[in-house]
């Protein structure tokens, strides 16, 4: 027999999801039937796994040895895992991303570099709040390429916050996605429960997201401009419309000069609906492209801030967020506000070029 009790991590989801992240080897048919013979219990009890599981509950499962290593092992053919973060999916292979967590593999002097300027701001039993830097992707993808979310899981066991045992039922990850080339703040759940509350004020556009970008021209007043967006999934590029036309999706930004020279503005944008690459093409098709955009801006005014100042990316920064009044298990997140300095280049290049943020 296996006794498993349950943490306040993993707390919150059903119970037939849970065994089927921790007995990837057995279908969803046979757990059921395990649970309608009572071979699996829940605090001593018949089970019939829709229960939502809270912390401290004891799970016991009346399987030989043989057969419980048997189904801990994923079935044959490639079975994936798939972890939700409340609103988005990540899925991966079984223990690739853990595999590549521990470093089994060689990082380059970039993603070494990478992960140094990687900054934890804010920690709680639920969340963490770090500063992404520019070319590090939110989530990983079939590039092999590490990911805050790989960062997160190694962060967490490293501080033995986390164990491995941990991730068979929980997988911690990032609730905003940042583009890769964007800096700035990543909120992320380290419980279930704070996954999913944290995902859900994103989602539902209770939290106010603020940035800071460089944009070509000068603007000189507050402006609030909406929009469609039409996404081009084969060229990953968007365009921005004044009219709804099929399969575009309504798009809002606010944004508020602070300085320019003559020539160059900085701006604080809120982002009130998040779409890809919202705040690049919106602008873009107001006449003022980011600086260093070369999928929406002007080539060669990029190319000069490139040759002048080694800039390779796009000047846009995720630098605050702040948080409404909410109930529940974040409810100590009431009113917080999290901010995260602008990366080093960034602020060079605003006082090389005069244009740094009125006091």
């Amino acid at each position: 027999m296996k006794e498993i009790t349950i943490t306040k991590r993993e707390e919150g989801q059903r119970f037939d999801r849970f065994l089927g992240k921790y007995l990837p080897g057995a279908s969803s048919g046979f757990l059921h039937k395990m649970l309608r013979k009572k071979n699996i219990k829940l605090n001593g009890k018949k089970a019939e796994g829709r229960e939502k599981l809270s912390a401290g509950d004891l799970i016991q499962i009346f399987f030989s040895d043989e057969t419980f290593e048997k189904f801990q092992k994923p079935q044959e053919g490639g079975k994936q895992d798939t972890f939700t973060d409340g609103k988005s999916i990540v899925q991966r292979t079984q223990g690739k991303q853990l595999e590549r967590t521990k470093q089994k593999k060689r990082l380059t002097k970039e993603e070494m570099n990478l992960r140094e300027q990687v900054k934890v701001l804010y920690s709680s039993e639920d969340i963490l709040v770090f500063h992404k830097p520019a070319g590090m992707l939110s989530q990983p993808d079939d590039s092999g390429e590490p990911s805050m979310v790989e960062y997160l899981t190694g962060y967490l066991l490293e501080k033995g916050e986390l164990t491995e045992e941990d991730l068979r039922t929980f997988r911690p990850s990032v609730c905003n996605r940042l583009d890769r080339n964007t800096s700035g703040l990543v909120a992320a759940g380290k419980s279930l429960a704070g996954l999913q509350e944290l995902s859900s004020l994103f989602h539902d556009r209770s939290l106010h997201k603020f940035y800071r970008c460089l944009v070509n021209g000068v603007i000189k007043n507050e402006k609030y401009i909406k929009g469609y967006l039409h996404k081009d999934e084969k060229c990953n590029k968007v365009t921005v419309q004044e009219t709804e036309t099929s399969g575009a999706l309504p798009i809002e930004t606010r944004y508020r000069p602070l300085e320019d020279n003559g020539t160059v503005t900085l701006l604080e944008v809120e982002l009130i609906t998040g779409r890809t690459h919202q705040i690049r093409a919106h602008l873009a098709g107001t006449g003022h492209p980011l600086i260093g955009d070369y999928k929406y801006g002007r080539r060669t005014l990029n190319d000069e801030y490139c040759r002048k100042y080694g800039l390779k990316s796009q000047l846009l920064h995720a630098y605050r967020l702040e948080i409404p009044e909410i109930e529940g298990r974040l409810s100590y997140l009431s009113g917080k506000e999290f901010t995260a300095p602008l990366p080093y280049l960034f602020q060079k290049i605003l006082k090389e070029e005069h244009v740094e943020e009125n006091k």
